[in-house]
C-alpha cells in the first residue's frame, strides 16, 4: 500500500498553494465582507486546468484523478471555504452530470466552456420544504411545444446569483419514484426565473440563491442526456461529491489547527507559552489526531472513486467523519484563542462558521448516519 502522493499530485498541490498565496489570499477579506466572489477567479482556475482536474483530456479536462480533485479542494478550503464552495458547486455538481450523460452537443455547449472557466455553473436541487427527501421534490416539468415548462422553487443554491447556467432537478410525473425526476439545463438569465441572493453566516464569499421558477421554458435539447428519469445520476453525483466536500472539511480543519498552534506558540501567560500548559497541549494533540484520521479517510474515499468502487455508505462515512472533525477542531481552535477567537482579525471564527455548513449541507450528519445504518441492515 502506497500512502504518498504521486509527483503529479504534489505538483497540483503546489500549484494551488502558490495560487492561493500569491493571488487569491488578498481577495479573501474583501470577498467575505462584501459577500461577492470575484468572477475572474473562475477564468484563472480554468486557465490552470483546476476546474477540470478530474476529467479526461479528451473532454477538455486535465486528465488527472479524484485524489487530485480532493487536493485542490483541500488547499482552496485551507485558504477560504467561500472560494472552495463556489469551485465545488461549479466543477462537480454543476458539470459532472453533463460530462457523465450529456449529449455531445450539451458537452460542447456547456461542459467545455465551464471547464475552461468561461461559463459558471450551479446545481439546483434543494427546495424550501423538501428536506433531505429528493424523491419528494415539488418543482415540476410539464410538456409543451418544443420542450418543457418548469415551475417551482429552489433554496440554498450555490453560485445561483452568478451562474451562466444551472442544472435544475424537476419532477416529470406525480409518483414518488426515482424515474419521475429528471435534470434540465437552464441558461441564465431565463424568463420566469428570479434569483434572490441570500445573506449567510457561513461561506460568505460564496454566493447563494433562492430561486423562483414560473413557466420557465427549457427546449428539448436542454433535457440532460436527451432523456428522462436521471435520478440515479443525481444520487451518484451526490455520493462522489460527499467525498469531495469531505476534502473541503479537511482543509478547514487544517487551517483551524495551524492557526491554533501558531497562537499557542505566540501567546505567553505567566511566562510560559500557552501550548506548554497541559490543558492546551492536550487539545492540540487531540485535534492533530482527528485531522490525521480524517485525512486518510478522505483520500481513501477518493481512491475508491478512482477505482470505481465507491458506494453510498462509504461516501457517507467519509463525509460524516470529515465534516464533524472540521466543526470539532475549529471549535477547539476558538477555545484555544480565548477572547481572540471571536475577533475578526483571527480566522478561526470564520472557519468555524464555514465548517458548520458541512454538517448540514450535502446531506446532514443525520442523513449520513441513516445511509450507514441501512447498509448495516437496519431501517431508520
Amino acid at each position: 500500500m502506497d500512502f504518498s502522493f504521486s509527483e503529479q499530485q504534489v505538483a497540483v498541490r503546489d500549484t494551488v498553494r502558490r495560487l492561493c498565496q500569491s493571488e487569491h489570499q488578498r481577495l479573501v477579506v474583501a470577498a467575505e465582507e462584501s459577500e461577492v466572489l470575484p468572477r475572474e477567479v473562475f477564468a484563472r482556475w480554468g486557465e490552470l486546468g483546476l476546474l477540470g482536474v478530474r476529467y479526461p483530456e479528451s473532454d477538455g479536462g486535465s486528465g488527472l484523478d479524484k485524489i487530485s480533485d480532493c487536493i485542490v479542494r483541500e488547499e482552496l478550503s485551507y485558504m477560504s471555504q467561500g472560494f472552495a464552495s463556489s469551485w465545488s458547486a461549479h466543477s462537480h455538481l454543476g458539470i459532472w452530470p453533463i460530462w457523465k450523460i450529456g449529449t455531445e452537443e450539451q458537452r460542447e455547449r456547456f461542459f467545455r466552456p465551464a471547464v475552461a472557466g468561461k461559463k459558471i455553473a450551479g446545481f439546483a436541487l434543494s427546495e424550501p420544504d423538501g428536506g433531505s427527501n429528493i424523491r419528494a421534490l415539488k418543482t415540476r416539468a410539464e410538456r409543451t411545444a418544443g420542450g418543457w415548462k418548469l415551475n417551482g422553487s429552489k433554496l440554498y443554491i450555490t453560485n445561483a446569483p452568478i451562474a451562466d447556467f444551472l442544472l435544475v432537478a424537476a419532477r416529470t410525473a406525480p409518483e414518488l419514484r426515482g424515474d419521475a425526476i429528471s435534470l434540465f439545463i437552464v441558461e441564465l438569465p431565463a424568463k420566469g426565473m428570479n434569483i434572490d441572493k441570500l445573506k449567510k453566516e457561513g461561506i460568505r464569499a460564496s454566493e447563494t440563491g433562492l430561486i423562483h421558477i414560473e413557466d420557465v421554458f427549457v427546449p428539448d435539447d436542454c433535457v440532460l442526456g436527451g432523456r428522462l428519469g436521471t435520478y440515479p445520476v443525481i444520487l451518484e453525483s451526490l455520493s462522489e461529491n460527499r467525498v469531495g466536500v469531505a476534502a473541503n472539511a479537511l482543509g478547514m480543519a487544517r487551517a483551524a489547527f495551524d492557526a491554533a498552534t501558531a497562537y499557542a506558540q505566540d501567546r505567553v501567560v505567566a511566562g510560559r507559552r500557552i501550548g506548554d500548559y497541559q490543558a492546551i497541549g492536550h487539545k492540540l494533540a487531540e485535534m492533530s489526531a482527528q485531522i490525521e484520521a480524517a485525512k486518510w479517510l478522505v483520500y481513501y474515499g477518493a481512491w475508491r472513486v478512482d477505482q470505481n468502487t465507491l458506494d453510498a455508505a462509504t461516501a457517507a462515512r467519509v463525509k460524516l467523519i470529515a465534516s464533524e472533525t472540521a466543526v470539532a477542531v475549529s471549535e477547539q481552535a476558538i477555545r484555544i484563542h480565548g477572547g481572540a477567537g471571536i475577533m475578526r482579525e483571527y480566522p478561526v471564527g470564520r472557519i468555524h462558521r464555514d465548517a458548520l455548513v458541512y454538517v448540514i449541507g450535502e446531506g446532514t450528519s443525520e442523513i449520513q448516519k441513516n445511509i450507514i445504518v441501512r447498509e448495516l441492515g437496519f431501517k431508520p
